[in-house]
């Protein structure tokens, strides 16, 4: 694993400082790979930043890249839902960011994810 892209599933996991999602965020920066936090993703568990402090603080890094869902990857995740026949369009864009930053995906549902795409690299919390 490289870079990880995080789905909601992780950031509630970091949020609730999981022991297992700290140390995968550890050794991920030790190998110098990349975190991406899909927008979709964040928009789903953001409610307080001042009380999320450790979401607030990953996504201020300037080494993660927090992809918007812009009307390119609209597009590309529309299309991704429609060939899968699924519906969650935040599911989607981390499929999509994921693939664009060639790492794994940290999820604690891998099931939607493999219908999205079933050869993306998961990890599953």
């Amino acid at each position: 694993m490289i870079g990880a892209t995080l789905d909601a599933g992780a950031l509630i996991a970091l949020d609730r400082s999981d022991r297992r999602m700290l140390v995968l965020l550890a050794r991920v920066v030790e190998a110098g790979g990349i975190i991406t936090v899909p927008a979709t993703a964040l928009a789903q568990v953001m409610r307080n930043p001042a009380r999320q402090a450790r979401l607030s603080r990953l996504v201020r890094q300037p080494t993660t890249p927090v992809p918007a869902l812009d009307a390119v990857a609209a597009v590309q995740v529309g299309r991704l839902l429609g060939a899968s026949r699924t519906s969650d369009i935040a599911d989607a864009h981390v499929v999509l960011c994921a693939r664009l930053a060639d790492g794994s995906v940290v999820t604690s549902d891998p099931q939607d994810l493999r219908r999205l795409d079933p050869t993306l690299p998961l990890i599953t919390l």
